[in-house]
Parts: C-alpha cells; structure tokens; sequence
C-alpha cells in the first residue's frame, strides 16, 4: 500500500535529493553570470531592527531590466524550418502526472508536422535543476521546467531567453492567464518563465473522522484558533488520535509552509518587497509574525492536538497519518498537485477503510483565515543558444501547453491548477470543477491573492533552495519544543550569510 501511494503521488510533491550532498550544496554551483536585473542599491531602513517585519509597501522601486538587452527570442524561426525541428524537454514528474504529458504532447505532434518533443524524466525538480546546473549549454535541453524557488537564479544564469521576450515578439496575450501565477516567475521586471504546473497547499482531512466528532464538513477550520479549536474536539471526541499531522519537510512543513504562513498574514519573508523590489538582503521570518505562528503550531503539538511526521522525504508521510490504524490524524497539509494520485489510490482500495468519497480538502489554515496561498509547482523556461528554430518550436510547444484546452484536460487529470481562467470554461476542468468542488480549492486560493503585493507573491531569493534548508531545521527543533524566537534568530542569522554570499557572487 505504501509502496503503491509513493509511486502514484511523491512525484508530485517533490521527492528528496538523491544527489547525495547536503541540500546546502547540491546543484548549487553559480550559473554563469550576467548582467540581468538592474536594481537599486537595496538595505534595511535604518530605522528597522533586525527581525522586524516591514510592510510590504516599503522599500525601492526595482528598474526594469530593457528586454533588448537579454536573449532575443526568435519566434517567426519555426516558419523557415524545412525538416521537424527536435526538441528536449527536461522535467521532474511522478509518472502518473509523465503519463499525462506524454498524452498531450503526442496531442501536440498530432496537430502540427514542424516540431517534434523527446520527454526526458529527470525523477524530480531538485534533479532536475540538479543536472540543468551541472551540464554545459551545450548538454542541456531546448525547455526545462523548474520549481518556484529557483526564479532568481534562472534570472542571474544568463542561461535562458525569457519568455517575455517570447510573449513581446509574438504579441502573445497573457489577459487571460492567472496574474498571481504570471507574476510569480517575474522579477526585475522580466517575465522569465511560463507557469505550467501550478500547485499550492491545502488541508487534507478525513471527512468521517470529523463527521464523528460533530464537526461540519463543509466548513473547516480557515484559521490557526479554528484549527486548534476542531483538533480539540477531535481529540476529546475521540474520533481520532490527533487533530492534524504536520511536517517540518524542506519542500513543506519545515520551509515552504511558513513563507504561505506569512504571506497569508500579509507580511514579508525577506526585505526589499520579498526581493521583488529590490535585491533581497535579509529576511524578515523572524519578526513578531513568525514567532508567533510557530509558537501557535507548536504549542499544538505540546498540547497533544498535533503530530509531527518528521522531514517528510518522500513528501507525503503527513498524508500516511490520515490512515494510520494505530494513532491517526484527522487532517493534513499538503500540495495540491497531490490531489489526483491521492484520489486514484484511494479508489483503487489500497487505503483499507478510507474511499475517494471521505477525502475533503480545504483551504490551507492560516494565521487569521485569509484564503490566499502563494503559487508553486514549476514553471517552463526556454534554453538559449539552440538556435533560432529550437527557441522558436520551444515557443510553439509552450503556447501549446498553455492553451485554454490544453489547461483544462491537464488540472482535470493531476489536480494542478490551470494558469489561465478561460480554462474554467471548457470542459472536461468545467464539468470537474462543478462536480467535485475539491479540485478547485487550489485555484481559489491562488486567485485571492493581489498579484501586485509583494507580501502575496512570495519571496525571491538566490539562496532560496539553501534558505529553505535552514528554516527546515529551525521547524523540525521547534516542532520538538525549543525556544521559538532564539531559534528562529540562529537561522535568519544563516540565511542571511547565504544571501550575502549570493549577492556577492551575482
């Protein structure tokens, strides 16, 4: 059973690094440099201490790096093309989610006789970025997709043409795409990637288990108070051993979760607008907001209502605990893009006791309710220096993969969110969306987040990878019951030594 649940939904979570080296030093060699953003000289205000949250309208104003002066992307190539033009795409995709690429992209060759796609499996996005940094450009592929917390880097590489050169070449409209979505791969005014597999974190939870604590199905807990609140009853009722199951997982728990923690609470993750204004040269996590969500998870955990699974390497042993015969947990947090192969598994019976129907899934519980959380998953960047008729099919294919159709047949099949709202109106992502209401929890809580507040986007770090590791460590010790402040001060002092590092370096 185990085995079976691993195969069908880590990939989609984000499976550990398998490289061998510390996540500190994995795949982290500097891209080559070269002069991609223009930013103003950037700093805490002299009035702010360390580890106070700033507002995120504070801070300088980025300049916007002219597109003239980056890659060109050549889009009217693929018309003097005389034979196919062949393509390799890298990715880090379970092979459920593959089965469905493979299913569009062999779509894609059906409809159009200039472009052919080889699928390369990287096993997962840290992989992935893993070989995409350690090869020559003249080993990569023609497209990668990456995960959200490498944008910085891509952008600092000089390795890819942007796809905003792409979209300003071609006159491509984006109006219709999910501006949270777009924006999240932007930085120093550049559109750098196209977003394509969007996921984000939502609660997990057993609907039987909270039916017999006399709790409402359809409205559960929103909040941190809501949540400790229903785990009580959870407990006290005995429906189940523990409320919720959490982990301190780099790619969960232990770091994305609190940089969504944050932004649901509006406040910044790191200085200079979350590094979207401005080079980033601190980060923020330990101020009053962070100290105080964690000391409210924490205190859960102490109390009984909560249980931590650890760091979580294959991403999914939070979800494990909602069918533990021993001492379950009633909810979980956990991705998105999780949701299909979780839903496949449960309907083919391997989860003794637990069906497909009992699954509900909610918004991701916040600090005080706010339903918006911060886009992740992997966005498609084009390779530069293939040639002018691979950066042009590379565009074509992408165009492709984020068409209206191509949108809706995909979040339909995985559970990730379609980019783009023209997407909800066709079929089969309409039909899904009316009758199963839980596929489109990820998608709203997406759309509820201003694409045009720093604090609502998420941070971009160089080190964003390597921070992650920090803070990781910092959760699983809090998680165990250690001081939450002085905690959460020793790792910002790290991440703060790997952005000076960063900046330095870039």
């Amino acid at each position: 059973m185990r085995r079976a649940l691993l195969g069908l939904a880590a990939g989609a979570l984000v499976a550990a690094c398998s490289s061998g080296e510390s996540i500190l030093n994995a795949g982290n060699d500097p891209l080559p440099t070269t002069a991609t953003t223009s930013t103003v000289p950037s700093g805490p205000p002299p009035s702010t201490a360390p580890g106070q949250t700033t507002s995120s309208t504070q801070g300088p104003t980025t300049t916007s790096t002219p597109l003239a002066s980056l890659p060109p992307c050549p889009v009217d190539a693929l018309e003097e093309a005389t034979e196919p033009v062949e393509l390799t795409f890298w990715y880090g995709l379970q092979t459920e989610v593959e089965t469905h690429l493979a299913a569009l992209t062999e779509q894609y060759h059906a409809q159009q006789d200039k472009v052919r796609v080889t699928l390369e499996n990287q096993v997962g996005s840290k992989e992935t970025f893993d070989k995409y940094v350690q090869s020559s450009q003249d080993g990569r592929p023609d497209i990668v997709l990456l995960p959200e917390y490498v944008v910085q880097q891509m952008a600092d590489g000089g390795t890819v043409i942007p796809i905003g050169a792409c979209i300003e070449e071609s006159g491509y409209d984006t109006s219709a795409f999910l501006a949270g979505a777009l924006e999240a791969y932007r930085t120093g005014g550049v559109q750098w990637s196209m977003p394509f597999n969007v996921s984000t974190p939502v609660l997990f939870f057993n609907e039987r288990t909270l039916e017999a604590a006399g709790l409402d199905i359809t409205n559960p807990p929103v909040s941190l108070e809501q949540l400790r609140q229903a785990s009580q009853t959870i407990v006290d009722a005995g429906a189940a051993t523990y409320g919720i199951a959490l982990d301190s997982g780099v790619d969960s728990g232990g770091a994305w979760f609190l940089e969504q923690w944050l932004a649901k609470a509006r406040q910044l993750y790191a200085d200079n607008g979350n590094g979207r204004l401005a080079r980033a040269t601190r980060v923020l996590f330990n101020g009053p907001a962070g100290v105080d969500l964690l000391t409210e998870v924490q205190s859960m955990i102490l109390d009984g209502l909560a249980v931590s699974v650890g760091d979580n390497p294959q991403g999914i042993d939070q979800l494990f605990k909602l069918a533990d015969p021993a001492q379950p947990a009633a909810m979980a947090i956990a991705s998105s893009g999780a949701l299909g192969a979780v839903i496949n598994v449960l309907d083919g019976g391997l989860i003794p006791d637990i069906t497909s129907e009992q699954l509900g899934i909610g918004p991701m519980p916040g600090p005080d309710g706010n339903p918006l959380t911060l886009v992740g998953g992997g966005s498609l960047y084009v390779v530069a220096e293939k040639g002018d008729a691979a950066a042009a099919a590379a565009w074509d294919y992408i165009q492709f993969l984020v068409e209206a159709q191509t949108q809706s047949t995909w979040a339909s099949q995985t559970g990730y969110v379609p980019v783009r709202e023209d997407a909800l109106e066709l079929d089969p992502i309409r039909s899904t969306y009316a009758t199963d209401p839980r596929f489109k929890v990820a998608y709203d809580s997406i759309k509820a987040a201003p694409p045009d507040e720093p604090s609502a986007l998420g941070p971009v770090l160089g080190p964003m990878r390597e921070v992650r590791a920090v803070t990781a460590i910092a959760v699983a010790s809090i998680f165990n019951g250690v001081d939450v402040p002085s905690t959460l001060d020793a790792a910002a002092q790290q991440a703060d030594v790997l952005i000076t590092d960063y900046n330095a370096r870039n």
